[in-house]
């Protein structure tokens, strides 16, 4: 539906919309022009528009105007020559989009005799600013985190990218939330072809509302059936603003403090920020780490079943004797011993995730020792599953994508289940079901192995920053990610030192 010609219908229609809401504002006003002052009115929601901007620019504007416009002119060309100083604002038509441009913390004004209204950008609704990085905190770099607010987590990538080529498509998602969701690339960097099919994936969003960027995810994701995540999730500006020039691209929803990075690959969740901030050689330490912890949260429970009920002669005997010894008093079977163990577990991790952040960890910390000694006191499990329990936890924890870690949880269970019937063999035949599972992923047409798997599609080149990171002048190409002929980012000089 298009704006009346009638500021009479306008006003109606616009309060018929906004009927019983009781932070809608409507005010009348006149605008000075030739041959006379003109009737309009301003319309926007309290406190989602700066109230301040609209006195200061508009209403004190229209107020103090020497120049009066023509009645024949456009609205825009009137305000223009009527002084107002607002550095924002545009015409519009459609009577829905200047609705959504309301309940989005803008301020509409609409003119007698004009089949147009004005749209000012006066968005000023309350937020928390800039907080620090939680989820993925660092001892050595930028402590910034993003926001709920779209235009500060775009603001915050453009400090880091000030590069005119960094492209920035917004689109409206959700039809009662109308959420705003940017797409943030580099247009010469990123592949077309990636950048085209997020775009077709978002385009064919069709719901009520958006509440959080995983709905996007859920929605955009290649194989739904998967634990695996397919995009990878960042609150960090540095990290988003990383895999952009490494020519990924980036989806930010307004109301989200979080950022999805596409394609995704495992390996990719297994990096961290502050790998990149520090010499490589602690970096060569951590990152074979990371990938033992994350093979350990998944196989370690199931592999300790295979050795000590079905293979018990592998293990030195020694151990197999004092393991035998402590399961004696135990009046269960090993695989239940490791899932009450696990389940008491997971409901530690659940209860002190909703727990306040200082009481939460205490609870999580106190909680694990007093139910696994008292669980090894009362004989209802062995130390030696305590013990396996509280590592395959640990490693969990070390993974810097805790949705990878969460994925890893539910395969731990595929794999104890197999172990514990079919012991040895069970265990290997699921270890090979979930890489032959992570082999046939893809995000957005990337292998999600790559680049232990399909390596040679960059010539092996993303090997430097896989399993071991190399120093930086050795990584003078970007990712398979980036568009065939934008790989280098580094050119070769002279370094100093030595040789």
């Amino acid at each position: 539906m298009t704006v009346f010609a009638t500021l009479d219908a306008n006003m109606r229609y616009v309060r018929e919309a906004m009927a019983q809401c009781g932070d809608f504002v409507m005010r009348d006003l006149v605008v000075p022009a030739i041959p006379a002052p003109m009737a309009a009115c301003v319309a926007f929601i309290d406190q989602l528009a700066d109230a301040r901007g609209i006195g200061v620019h508009i209403l004190s504007g229209i107020g103090a105007a020497k120049a009066p416009g023509r009645q024949s002119d456009s609205p825009t060309d009137i305000l223009t020559a009527a002084g107002v100083s607002a550095a924002d604002f545009r015409e519009e038509k459609e009577l829905d989009k200047l609705m959504t441009a309301m309940l989005s913390g803008d301020t509409v004004l609409f003119l007698d005799g004009k089949d147009a209204a004005v749209v000012f950008a006066t968005r000023g609704f309350p937020s928390r600013g800039v907080p620090k990085a939680d989820l993925e905190a660092v001892v050595q770099g930028p402590q910034e985190a993003f926001s709920e607010v779209l235009r500060t987590n775009t603001t915050l990538l453009r400090r880091r990218i000030r590069d005119t080529r960094l492209k920035v498509k917004q689109s409206l998602i959700g039809r009662r939330s109308a959420t705003d969701v940017a797409l943030v690339y580099l247009d010469d960097v990123a592949r077309p072809d990636i950048v085209s099919e997020a775009e077709a994936r978002l385009a064919a969003i069709d719901i009520d509302a958006v509440q959080d960027i995983g709905y996007v995810e859920q929605l955009i994701e290649d194989d739904w059936l998967s634990p695996f995540p397919q995009t990878q999730l960042t609150e960090r500006p540095d990290k988003a603003a990383a895999a952009i020039l490494e020519g990924r691209v980036a989806i930010i929803a307004d109301n989200s403090p979080f950022a999805l990075l596409l394609p995704a690959t495992l390996n990719a969740s297994l990096q961290a920020s502050e790998d990149y901030y520090q010499r490589f050689h602690i970096t060569m330490l951590v990152r074979p780490l990371r990938f033992t912890a994350a093979i350990m949260a998944a196989a370690l429970p199931g592999l300790y079943l295979a050795l000590a009920v079905f293979h018990p002669s592998m293990l030195p005997m020694m151990l197999m004797f004092k393991m035998a010894g402590a399961r004696a008093l135990v009046p269960f079977p090993a695989v239940a011993e490791i899932l009450l163990m696990e389940l008491a577990f997971e409901l530690l991790r659940e209860a002190g995730v909703r727990l306040p952040g200082p009481v939460g960890g205490a609870i999580g910390i106190v909680g694990g020792l007093i139910v696994g000694q008292a669980a090894v006191e009362a004989g209802l499990v062995s130390p030696a599953v305590v013990i396996i329990v509280a590592i395959t936890g640990i490693a969990g924890f070390a993974s810097p994508d805790y949705r990878l870690a969460s994925a890893l949880r539910l395969v731990k269970y595929l794999i104890i289940a197999l172990a514990s019937m079919f012991g040895l063999f069970g265990f290997w035949m699921a270890m090979l079901l979930v890489l032959v599972h992570l082999a046939s992923l893809k995000s957005f047409g990337v292998p999600y192995l790559h680049p232990f798997a399909a390596g040679g599609m960059n010539g092996y080149a993303d090997a430097k920053d896989s399993l071991f990171r190399l120093p930086l002048f050795a990584m003078r190409t970007r990712p398979f990610f980036a568009a065939p002929g934008q790989r280098t980012r580094m050119k070769q000089a002279k370094r100093h030192g030595k040789e």
